[in-house]
């Protein structure tokens, strides 16, 4: 199972990694016909609807390497009995919110698709096509906030604080700044 959920947090991850790079190829080919002379049309739609997608699809993959903005100075001061629950209230509440923002934005898209919605701009894009990343992106997350739980449930150190620590014992505080 550890390596299922694993994979589909790096799938996530790519999927967020190559929403980035299809934003730099769309820009370079902006540049490209700009000085061609031509445009590319919904160019700036479509940056818009993969910076969504970037942003969603990496959240998961963020979240378990302990690189999220967290705020941990109540948690840090707190005993190891008691840093334990208050991570398992967290982690519920999280879980509870993304499960709200995942049915919502699954709503949302799903209501797109019904009335066939587009994008207003020069290209009709059918607007359930970029909503997707959301319930997608969202949902996954969710996955990684219940396996986060299940793990402290499990009585071990969450996946993201043994990250933070790692980094930290290695010197590197760059996800810290």
């Amino acid at each position: 199972m550890r390596r299922l959920l694993d994979a589909l947090y790096a799938l996530g991850a790519a999927l967020a990694a190559l929403s980035l790079l299809t934003i730099f190829f769309v820009m370079m080919a902006q540049v490209v016909m700009r000085e061609m002379q031509l445009q590319l049309p919904a160019a700036d739609d479509v940056s818009a609807y993969l910076c969504v997608s970037t942003t969603f699809f990496a959240l998961a993959a963020t979240f378990k390497r302990g690189e999220l903005i967290r705020v941990g100075m109540a948690l840090d001061r707190l005993s190891p009995p008691l840093r334990r629950w208050a991570e398992l209230l967290v982690l519920a509440i999280a879980a509870v919110l993304l499960a709200y923002v995942t049915f919502w934005t699954a709503q949302d898209m799903w209501f797109s698709w019904e009335i066939e919605e587009v994008a207003q701009g020069t290209v009709p894009i059918p607007l359930w096509i970029p909503k997707l990343a959301m319930p997608l992106g969202s949902g996954l997350l969710l996955v990684a906030i219940l396996d986060e739980l299940v793990i402290v449930l499990r009585g071990a150190k969450a996946s993201y604080v043994t990250a933070a620590e790692e980094r930290a014992a290695a010197g590197d505080f760059s996800a810290e700044v």
